[in-house]
Order: C-alpha cells, then structure tokens, then sequence
C-alpha cells in the first residue's frame, strides 16, 4: 500500500520534467532556425552588394542634358542647387547597393581661366552637355577675390560628383590676375587650364559694349582708348586693352604650369566650329568625344551656334541675350590704330601658343 502510495505521489514531478525537457527542446530549435535564416540572409545581401561592385560604373543618372543645360544666364544658381540635389540623391540610392556611386564635392580638376569677352561662358555651356563634366554655372572668383576663404569654402561651392567625372569652374578673370598662377598651383600642380581667346580688338570692344550697357555716362571708346589721342598714344593699361596683352598674362601661367596643361581655345572657331573646338577640349580633358556636330545649330538672327532641343524640352536652348549682340560703333582709323599696336603682341602669343589665331 506504502509502494502505490509513492508510486502515485512521484507521478506530478515526471510530468514536469518531461514538460521542461519539451520546452527546452523547442526554445533550442527555434533559436536554431532563427540562427540560420540570419546567416542566410546575410549572406544573401553581401552577394548583392559583391555583384552590384563588380558592375561598370554608369554616369546615366539623369541624361546629359538634364543634368547640364541651363535656362540662361539668370538661372545658374538655381541651375547648380537643382543639379547637386539630383547628383546627391543620385548618390544616396547607388550608395545602398555599392560605394562606387557616391557623389561627393571636390576641389576642380579643370579651370576655365580666361578670357573676358573671349567666349568662356559658351565653352563652359557647350563642355556641360558631357556626362562626365560637373561644372559650377556661376563663377566663385575664389582665386582672385575670395582666396582668403579657404579650400574648404571653395571645395563647398562646387557641384558634386561621381568618381570619373572632371569637376571644372569658370572665372576669366584669373588670367589677368598676378597672384593667381601661384595660387591656383598651390591648390592643384596637376589641374588643367583652358583659355579661350579672340581678337583682341574685337574683344576690347565687346568688352566696352557690355559696359556702357551697365553704367551710365561712359566716356567714347576713342578717348579711353588713348593717352593722347593727338600723338595715337594707346593707354595700355584701360582694362580692356590690357586683357588683351595675351602673351603677357600667357607668361605669368607658363612660369608655374608646364605648356602641355595649357590649353587654348579660338573665340572665333568656337563660333564657326564649335563642335571642332569642343572636340579638342575633350581631347585634353581625356574624354570621350560625346559633344559632337548633332548638338548644335547655328542661329542666324544672333550670329552664334545654340544647342539643338534636348530631351524633355520643347525649344532649343541659346545663351543669354548679351551673347551676339551688336557692338558699339568704332572709328576705323582707331581700328587700325590698335591692330598696330597689337601686332607685335600678337606675333609673341602666337610664338609662345605654337599656333597662329590670324588676327588681322
């Protein structure tokens, strides 16, 4: 009787036991299987992002024109805030599936460096149709008037970009400006020049033009021209007839970067052949030639190429209305006085160019 009694009082504490044990046994096996279906995945992400590594960078983001065409000369700031948000969230979705597509902001490879009135800012418009350009649309003077900033300020103005692409800004005075040269080599031994220059008279009178169209009670361009208009002297140093002492300011260049980082560009084939003169500029930025003869039309009212339609919009695109705009009116026998004073100026840029840009 003693027996059963104890027989039957033990029964409670197997059950329990055997109730722990098949707790246990589960709590086991679901941490098992979550174990493994952690490991799988895992596994599964690192193989995507192997994959996506291996892949060629693409610069296809956004078209070449809706990363690069501008609205006009008003608009660049804007332009410039649109493409590095379109560049930065470019960058935010290839970075969740490789590093490669980063976009970030870098100090610029390239400079356009001069000259006023020469056409920079049609080369600049034409070199922003390639896809591995990133330029700035409005021009930062750091080097001649905004230098004390820093690098870092200068860095942070600039457009963001993807690994391979040529990050470039354009400010023509920095040719003419003495301190620059040294400064710009300080930032960059490496960095590649642009200058694109014309005639220099035509440019001295461009240059007039466009500031009689901004101030008001300028004086003719005969009497700025000269010190005595009497004797003919020429005042060499009005401004613009001072930029156009090309092979001085080409000088001051040379004496800091090797010839071969300089490269120079005709004012008057960028308009005649644009696309010819592009071409040599992708050449020595090491570019594909994509910019071609299909970007461009000649517009016939303003004398001057514009871009042909681009996708996703519904006219062409031309540059600002001070682009191709009439000059003022100057005395030929002044004409000719300043091309004789050019001449032997000229015949020395030439020298030091390699090339002869046929002014008259």
């Amino acid at each position: 009787m003693a027996s059963f009694y104890t027989h039957h009082h033990h029964l409670p504490n197997v059950d329990l036991r055997r109730l722990f044990h098949r707790l246990t046994l589960a709590s086991s096996l679901s941490i098992l299987c979550f174990s493994l279906v952690y490991l799988l995945t895992g596994c599964c992400q690192s193989g995507i992002v192997e994959n996506s590594d291996n892949k060629p960078t693409t610069h296809g983001l956004l078209t070449p024109y809706e990363r690069n065409a501008s609205a006009g000369d008003g608009a660049f700031a804007a332009q410039d805030q649109a493409q590095a948000q379109a560049q930065a969230q470019g960058g935010l979705e290839a970075n969740s599936s490789g590093k490669e597509w980063t976009a970030t902001r870098r100090l610029p490879q390239a400079l356009i460096i001069g000259v006023k009135k020469g056409g920079t800012r049609a080369l600049l418009e034409f070199l922003r149709l390639h896809p591995d350009i990133r330029a700035l649309g409005s021009e930062p003077h750091f080097f001649d008037r905004h230098y004390a900033r820093g690098l870092d300020w200068y860095r942070s103005m600039m457009p963001k970009a993807l690994d391979g692409q040529i990050v470039m800004e354009k400010t023509p005075r920095y040719f003419v400006t003495v301190e620059t040269p040294a400064r710009v080599h300080a930032m960059s031994q490496e960095v590649k020049l642009i200058v694109v220059v014309r005639d220099p008279v035509t440019r001295a009178i461009s240059d007039y033009t466009q500031i009689i169209s901004k101030t008001h009670d300028i004086p003719p361009f005969e009497s700025l021209a000269f010190k005595n208009r009497t004797t003919g002297q020429i005042d060499a140093q009005w401004s613009p007839l001072w930029i156009g002492l090309y092979a001085q300011h080409l000088e001051r260049w040379l004496a800091w970067f090797p010839r071969g980082q300089v490269h120079l560009v005709s004012g008057e084939r960028l308009i005649s052949d644009p696309a010819g003169e592009v071409g040599k500029v992708q050449d020595f930025l090491g570019l594909q030639r994509i910019v071609t003869d299909k970007h461009f039309y000649f517009n016939k009212t303003k004398g001057f190429p514009c871009l042909k339609k681009p996708e996703g919009s519904s006219k062409p695109h031309c540059l600002g209305k001070t682009k191709g705009r009439t000059h003022a009116s100057i005395d030929t026998e002044v004409m000719q006085k300043l091309r004789d004073f050019y001449k032997p100026h000229n015949q020395r840029f030439y020298q030091m160019a390699g090339q002869d840009f046929g002014w008259q």
